[in-house]
């Protein structure tokens, strides 16, 4: 196996670390409308303990975006070059949606006031949904190619990435960070939060498992090899697991397997794509490979090195964090309001 075989591979990864964290940081923020409806504690106290959930740990799992697409720049220059041009739109309103959850998620506290706040709130579930809506509709997209001319150019137009192959993969994104979210709540809180979670992930589990049994399958039928049926069956019985403990409310097992699933899923996106990188639907040979678009080898060797001397610490410092803040919360642990009034100093 060469270097480009192997940064091909540790891309995959990244993208699967934060499809998988930042999946249940989107599947929050989806659930505000729903999970942070007031019952018997207000709806501001609910959706602090939301955030209080993924509050330690969000802008952690982002990194992995931030070193994916550094390591797409440094490996593979031509793929990120004709990727981040000929996908502009989309990964620009993608990078919008993630600076408004940012600083909704970060300002939300900072003035006391109840319409500052909602502004907040509808800030985080647009910066929530639209990532992983779009994330789905790009990666289908790279997967079942675009126009590309000889001069690695995309030369398609918006509108032509919103074919009904990539709609029904960010209808797939969607649904299952959604679930993987609503899991994760479960797992991390305890009360009426808990159970309204547990309903919910029972609910989202049935049309998870249809929309992304069919992608997945059509995924391997137009473009998957005979070994990546493992991969297939991986996914469908991992959400199929979920289904099952999710009506057991066993969220623990339940948050593996929409893990799993996830993993799954990535792993055989990037696996009917390989060798290719961008596949091009005008001519074949036209197409960006890990050949044809990586860096030289000198350039994959040092990246290497600095790979494997700066990602066990990363790994073990993260690692650390979750156990850190392992704990369940609940509306009990909520403090009263402490942020400014409008006005005031």
């Amino acid at each position: 196996m060469g270097l480009q075989e192997v940064w091909f591979i540790l891309i995959a990864v990244l993208f699967t670390g934060y499809f998988i964290l930042e999946g249940f940081d989107f599947g929050v923020g989806m659930h505000f409308p729903v999970l942070g409806r007031g019952k018997t504690e207000s709806a501001d106290t609910r959706r602090r303990v939301l955030l209080n959930t993924i509050g330690p740990v969000w802008d952690g799992n982002e990194v992995w975006l931030i070193t994916a697409g550094g390591a797409l720049f440094a490996a593979f220059p031509e793929w990120y070059a004709t990727l981040f041009s000929g996908f502009y739109l989309p990964l620009l309103l993608i990078l919008l949606a993630l600076i408004v959850r940012v600083c909704a998620i970060e300002w939300r506290g900072k003035i006391d006031d109840p319409v500052w706040r909602r502004r907040c709130d509808w800030g985080i579930i647009f910066g929530s949904w639209v990532p992983a809506v779009l994330w789905g509709v790009a990666f289908a997209n790279i997967v079942r190619g675009v126009a590309i001319d000889a001069d690695k150019q995309y030369v398609g137009g918006f509108f032509a990435l919103l074919n009904p192959y990539a709609l029904l993969g960010g209808a797939t994104t969607a649904l299952v960070f959604a679930l993987h979210g609503a899991v994760f709540i479960a797992l991390k809180t305890s009360g009426d939060i808990r159970t309204d979670a547990v309903k919910l992930s029972r609910r989202l589990s049935i049309p998870t498992v249809l929309v992304a049994g069919a992608f997945v399958v059509w995924t391997q039928l137009a473009y998957g090899k005979t070994w990546t049926l493992i991969l297939v069956a991986v996914a469908a019985a991992a959400l199929l697991a979920v289904v099952a403990l999710a009506a057991a409310e066993r969220e623990g097992w339940a948050f593996v397997f929409t893990t799993v699933a996830i993993a799954a899923t990535i792993a055989l996106l990037f696996s009917v794509l390989f060798p290719n990188v961008m596949p091009s639907t005008l001519d074949p040979a036209w197409s960006l490979t890990i050949e044809n678009a990586s860096s030289s080898a000198y350039t994959l060797k040092i990246m290497t090195w600095a790979a494997v001397a700066v990602t066990p610490v990363v790994l073990l410092y993260q690692g650390w964090t979750y156990w850190v803040f392992r704990q369940r919360i609940s509306t009990s642990h909520i403090p009263p309001s402490i942020g400014l009034k409008i006005g005031t100093k």
